[in-house]
């Protein structure tokens, strides 16, 4: 364990190096761009921060590690308040985080006050972003002690945790979670096996030598998966007619007027979304549910309150900084946003873990500052561009399809330059199709592919350190822990079943 003076003296270092990297013009024209693509992703009903950070995902080659990792956290947050837009003018969410907005949002815009519904957004998000980003900060040192004492036994057991999630984001069958869970990790499989110079699955055929692409695999599910159930729906995607009436400047007041429930609502979405298998679609209704409860007028939700929609729209961009903690301390990607964006980490050579909070410190702190200019971008935005938001929700499905599988396709080949990765994406897109139809959970198949490698490097590696003693997952005090946290939540749903049976006998 490092001491206290030594981690300040690293803090202060890496924030000066990330004030330098992030002041770049080209990084800052990143998150621009970024905040921008992901407004326009998130207003977009059946697409989503997931589907857009995947597609161009194998764009960002080009672009150093940082850029690239900058440019994907920007459309995550940026999609976080563009699919309010969606849920406040035609009562349908651009994303589930966006779901408890439709409450009180399109109340507000049928009432004539959209454009007071959309600024209260835009500025909730950021506010509440804002806040978030500069705790992480702060929280950001007893962070870095508790990575830097996790070794390989550790870091299979939270691997393991990880997959023991499934029983959480299943949000159904958790026989159909495990099944899914299991195919991942079985995909995982193929290639040349990480410790030992041994084929697996790859039939002779060479393009299969180094496994499957992560990213395509993430192309498949996301967006070749997701087209085609676009492909069913004729015209536009939301074919709603509204008017865009109100005033923008009162929603922004609202907001000013509410800063407990704007610090409350993205503290929820902040811790929410640092558990893996939470995330925006579950924290924006425990904000709202908050802000009912502590309301001295809760029987106005529902009616169009303002404070139902500062609440659910600070809890998702809360989560944001949340949901960075454990991708970028362990690995772990609680959503398919972060999934994604785990993919990106490993394709720019950046790996989660004691690196990003030691020697790689610097693009650590530069992912937080890129996300607090990002909310700040989004206010601005949100309330200069009000007006024109709602021709975003408006385009033909025609249009969008053929021009979304093209992307994938092309980007799937360019980052290996391998055809198993197009067959790849195309047969996981069907797959994924099926998957969406059936309510098998996509999160599940994403934590095998993601989590497998790490489990199996770190258990053979664990292995060789002790001899082959299996004790050594079980000798420190941190790793009997991660054992208990994991037998909890396996355990979890068999003791909440248990206790419902009893009750209702």
């Amino acid at each position: 364990m490092i001491s206290s003076v030594a981690v300040i003296g690293l803090i202060s270092e890496a924030l000066l190096e990330a004030i330098g990297l992030i002041a770049r013009p080209e990084t800052l024209m990143w998150i621009v761009v970024g905040i921008c693509l992901g407004i326009v992703v998130g207003a977009l009903p059946g697409l989503g921060p997931p589907l857009g950070m995947a597609i161009l995902l194998p764009l960002t080659l080009p672009l150093s590690g940082t850029d690239a990792i900058i440019f994907l956290v920007s459309i995550y947050s940026g999609s976080m308040y563009g699919g309010s837009i969606a849920a406040i003018l035609v009562n349908v969410p651009g994303t589930p985080a966006s779901a408890a907005t439709t409450f009180d949002g399109y109340p507000l815009s049928k009432s004539g006050r959209a454009m007071d519904a959309l600024t209260m957004s835009a500025s909730a998000s950021a506010f509440a972003g804002l806040f978030t980003v500069v705790l992480l900060i702060l929280l950001s040192p007893v962070l870095i002690g508790v990575v830097l004492s996790f070794g390989s036994p550790e870091y299979f057991l939270v691997a393991i945790l990880g997959l023991s999630m499934i029983t959480i984001v299943s949000q159904g069958s958790i026989v159909k979670g495990f099944a899914a869970g299991a195919f991942g990790l079985l995909l995982t499989t193929i290639g040349i096996a990480p410790m030992t110079p041994e084929l697996r699955y790859t039939f002779g055929q060479t393009a299969l030598y180094d496994g499957l692409s992560f990213i395509a695999v993430m192309l498949g599910l996301f967006a070749i998966a997701e087209m085609l159930n676009l492909a069913a729906k004729p015209g536009g995607i939301t074919d709603t007619e509204f008017e865009l009436s109100g005033n923008m400047f009162s929603g922004v007041r609202s907001t000013l007027s509410r800063p407990v429930l704007v610090f409350k609502s993205g503290f929820l979405g902040m811790a929410i979304g640092a558990i893996p298998g939470s995330g925006a679609a579950v924290s924006n209704f425990v904000a709202y549910a908050e802000a009912i409860r502590s309301s001295a007028t809760p029987e106005l939700f529902g009616e169009g309150n303002a404070e139902g929609v500062i609440a659910a729209e600070a809890s998702n961009n809360g989560t944001v900084g949340g949901s960075l903690i454990p991708t970028l301390s362990f690995g772990i990607p609680g959503s398919g946003s972060t999934a994604v964006l785990l993919g990106g980490l490993l394709m720019h050579g950046l790996r989660p873990g004691p690196d990003l909070f030691s020697s790689q410190l610097a693009i650590t702190y530069s992912i937080f500052l890129a996300l607090l200019i990002g909310n700040l971008l989004i206010l601005g935005l949100g309330v200069v561009f009000v007006v024109r938001l709602s021709y975003i929700t408006r385009v033909d499905t025609n249009v969008i399809i053929p021009i979304i599988v093209v992307f994938s396709v092309v980007g799937g080949l360019a980052v290996r330059n391998n055809w198993a990765d197009v067959a790849t994406l195309l047969v996981l897109g069907v797959i994924g199709y099926y998957m969406y139809k059936h309510d098998y959970s996509i999160i599940a198949l994403v934590l095998g592919v993601v989590l497998g490698p790490i489990a199996e490097e770190n258990f053979h590696r664990s292995l060789a350190l002790s001899d082959g003693s299996f004790l050594i997952f079980v000798t420190r005090p941190i790793s009997i822990l991660l054992v208990v946290l994991t037998l909890a939540v396996l355990l979890g749903p068999l003791v909440k079943a248990y206790r419902t049976s009893g009750s209702s006998a």
